[in-house]
């Protein structure tokens, strides 16, 4: 989630001398990001990899905080031959790691109509997820789908545009997330920054479309509130002890958006590490 660094350097400069920062991302380009500042800034490091496979190498329970700045950078975007956009040509990408994984069309090319019509639903929300699968089967059985322009092309030929959204934005966002198994990384990854945090450390979540936000939320409010209680369980089976407290919700302002118009989609959400329970007792 290191990204460009627009977080890090921010961090940087109200860390003390003696603090430890370290980045996490997969993508080349971000990595030589990473390398520079490292050269720049000895408190600074980065590693080389998927957050849900890097977290659990960290140190537990020493941590202050833990940042996930989720979904794709903007150079990720703006770049065509990275694939993720539908507004510009380019090959039909969308890997996080170009170095290995299954691309976007690579995976169009395997999926079955049914698995892609489920993807399409579950990751994309996108009602006409069907018609969609349908189109696409029948196309590449006339030719692969290999550029992304074309995607958009053929998604938008089934579904009205409606205001300034794109029709193939649904689409997209489900294959993006289908290809670097996005959520499944987002719940491992909650889960180990929940073990780094030291007592009064603090988990931050910035999440950019409505998947995201929501599959952050249960996680909080899972680790933060008791579930209801059943009485035909036995004496102890009720008990619950929270590991989070639940800070808050926040979205960027108008200053904010004035000088980053993409951040309007973004939603941030905080909780801080309570002591573990057995420190509690001492």
């Amino acid at each position: 989630t290191f990204g460009r660094g627009g977080h890090s350097r921010a961090l940087l400069a109200e860390l003390s001398a003696d603090a430890r920062l370290v980045g996490i991302d997969r993508d080349p380009q971000a990595l030589a990001e990473g390398a520079q500042l490292h050269a720049s800034d000895a408190r600074f490091s980065m590693l080389d990899g998927n957050f849900a496979d890097c977290l659990p190498t960290l140190s537990p329970a020493s941590w202050s905080g833990v940042l996930f700045d989720l979904g794709v950078s903007s150079p990720q975007l703006d770049q065509a031959e990275r694939g993720f956009s539908f507004g510009k040509d380019g090959p039909l990408d969308m890997r996080m790691d170009p170095r290995s994984g299954v691309s976007a069309a690579d995976w169009l090319a395997q999926a079955s109509e049914t698995d892609i019509a489920d993807a399409l639903y579950h990751y994309g929300e996108e009602r006409a997820a069907r018609r969609i699968a349908r189109v696409i089967v029948a196309r590449r059985a006339q030719a692969p789908l290999t550029r992304t322009v074309e995607l958009a092309e053929l998604v938008a030929s089934q579904l009205p545009r409606q205001g300034r959204t794109h029709p193939a934005t649904r689409t997209f966002q489900a294959l993006r997330i289908v290809v670097n198994d996005e959520l499944g990384a987002l719940e491992r990854g909650l889960e180990s920054a929940v073990e780094l945090l030291e007592a009064g450390g603090r988990l931050a979540v910035i999440s950019f479309h409505s998947l995201e936000d929501r599959a952050v939320k249960r996680f909080l409010q899972k680790a933060a509130k008791a579930p209801a209680t059943n009485r035909r369980l036995p004496p102890g089976a009720n008990d619950f002890v929270p590991t989070l407290r639940l800070v808050g919700r926040y979205e960027a302002d108008e200053t904010e958006l004035t000088q980053n118009p993409r951040a309007r989609s973004a939603r941030l959400r905080v909780a801080e590490r309570l002591a573990d329970h057995s420190a509690r007792l001492h």
